[in-house]
């Protein structure tokens, strides 16, 4: 049973290594983040929609890694000239609200990339600017299940949208079998699903400024971290120190290898440096002490 779903689609993303690395396996060639567009997509939901039927939360779990790596085109028209993106990730996301099926809503994430060129510029600024909006998913699923009988929907005698000892009918869609790609619409069925908009980046004194009240928190952290880069000098030149005294490295290098080094990985030099340094330099008491049995001869002149 093929199904056609729309949802919404948002702004841009920040462009992360681990989004990099994502990205590259979909490609040919290594993409740099300038070379790319990343952004959200609410793929599909498990409210109910306008043909009153839904996604169950199970069906959602199964859709989550068939959409990965599926391309994004317009009006569902399946030729390459029309693809313009690609899903590199997807993930389940869980909200505080309740469906009309007194479900805990959740919806299917996507994170899709293109390429900027030319040819692309005006439908990243339109996504930009919130005119692509509505997205819709091709998947398919095996079956269609009255939520009150739980039977074939095509079977049974109750009717989609009507209210039976109080309770709404519709149809959930079970048993996801494959996923095709996801279409930039004019008018989804399910009115959540499309572009996730995302606030853009500020800095925490910009958050200050808005926030006084935590800017008492900023300062303190300013601190706690400025001690922190002065623990860890102070930590990388006793492990140069200790290492010069061990004779283990030139002092070039040895100061490029600790300004690589995490705390753990210092701490755990210093303490094998300073071991074999005291093994070059052993720590000797300042005076030497005469036996404790001493012959007559030795002393003699200072007896009376």
């Amino acid at each position: 049973m093929n199904i056609q779903k729309q949802g919404q689609g948002g702004q841009e993303v920040a462009v992360t290594t681990q989004d990099l690395q994502e990205i590259n396996r979909f490609s040919r060639k290594e993409l740099t983040a300038e070379e790319v567009y990343v952004f959200s997509v609410a793929l599909c939901d498990n409210e109910v929609d306008r043909d009153g039927e839904c996604f169950p939360r199970e069906t959602l779990e199964e859709l989550c890694p068939l959409f990965a790596g599926k391309c994004g085109v317009f009006d569902h028209n399946w030729s390459a000239k029309g693809q313009s993106a690609r899903i590199f990730r997807t993930e389940i996301v869980e909200e505080d609200t309740v469906t009309k099926g007194g479900d805990q809503y959740v919806y299917l994430k996507g994170c899709a990339y293109m390429v900027r060129t030319a040819d692309n510029n005006g439908l990243i600024a339109e996504i930009e600017g919130g005119i692509k909006k509505e997205v819709s998913v091709g998947c398919s699923v095996s079956n269609s299940i009255c939520s009150i009988c739980n039977e074939d929907a095509s079977l049974c005698e109750h009717q989609k949208g009507e209210i039976y000892d109080g309770q709404l009918c519709y149809v959930k869609l079970v048993q996801a079998q494959d996923a095709y790609e996801f279409s930039f619409v004019a008018v989804p069925a399910q009115p959540r699903a499309g572009i996730l908009r995302h606030k853009g980046y500020r800095s925490l004194k910009a958050l200050c400024k808005e926030y006084p009240q935590i800017a008492g928190e900023l300062s303190q952290l300013e601190c706690d971290a400025k001690l922190g880069r002065k623990y860890l000098t102070d930590l990388r030149g006793e492990v140069v120190r200790l290492g010069l005294l061990a004779k283990g490295m030139k002092p070039t290098t040895l100061k490029s290898v600790t300004d690589k080094l995490s705390e753990d990985e210092l701490l755990e030099m210093r303490d094998v440096y300073e071991a074999m340094a005291n093994k070059h330099y052993p720590i000797v008491t300042q005076f030497q002490y005469a036996p404790e049995t001493i012959s007559g001869s030795q002393d003699s002149e200072f007896l009376i």
